[in-house]
Formats: structure tokens, sequence, C-alpha cells
């Protein structure tokens, strides 16, 4: 799982992140990596990123786990209100087993993730 945020307090937030992740009862945190501080990307007129990763593991099918990741972007304050837009949170599902999933709703493996140092080097480092 990626996770990312450039608004307010982020380290503190992902701090409370991981404490909401260990009180989930479907929830388990297998591994963590480093927090890495990167430029955005697409609109670029906005603070830096702090991004990391997760490895999860769960009881929830893939489309469960999204709706789950969706509620705490929004118990974190995110508000979407343009593509790339600044956020308090950000969660992304990189992986989900090996599986595929190509839906409306979810593309697993995230589209581009090879491609972006905020996803492949906290990546690197689990």
């Amino acid at each position: 799982m990626g996770v990312g945020g450039n608004v307010g307090d982020v380290k503190r937030r992902f701090r409370h992140l991981v404490f909401a992740l260990k009180r989930a009862s479907r929830v388990d945190i297998v591994k963590s990596s480093i927090i890495l501080k990167n430029p955005p990307f697409g609109y670029e007129n906005q603070d830096d990123f702090y991004n990391t990763a997760l490895e999860i593991k769960t009881s929830m099918n893939a489309d469960r786990f999204l709706s789950f990741l969706l509620h705490l972007e929004k118990r974190f304050g995110r508000k979407r209100s343009f593509v790339n837009a600044p956020r308090t949170l950000d969660l992304d599902i990189i992986f989900f087993d090996a599986r595929l999933i190509n839906t409306k709703r979810l593309n697993v493996p995230h589209p581009h993730w090879s491609e972006r140092e905020s996803v492949v080097i906290p990546l690197s480092y689990m």
C-alpha cells in the first residue's frame, strides 16, 4: 500500500494512520518502509510530499479494502478538489497479492507505480 500526503503535519498523520490500522480488526501491518520527501508531480504548485509504503495483510477482498482506505482518507481530512491536488492523506493499493484487477473502481497493480520514485524507493526499503 502506498501512503502519501503534503498538507499539515504529515509525519504525525502517518503515525496516527498506523495506530488506526493496528486497531482495525481485519488488517495487520506486516512491514513498513522509510518515509521519503519528494516533489509533487502533475500539479506542481504545492508543497513537497511525504511518501511511504506499508505491506498489509487483510481478510478483506480488494474492493472492500479500497472502501476501507477511502473511508480512512476521509476520516483524516482528505478533500478531492481536483486531480493531483494537495492532500492530507493519499492511500493507494499498489499490489493485492499477485492479482491483476481492472475494474471501473480499481486497477491493480496501481497504474504507473514503477515510474514513480515516491513508490519505487519506499518499496525498495521493505
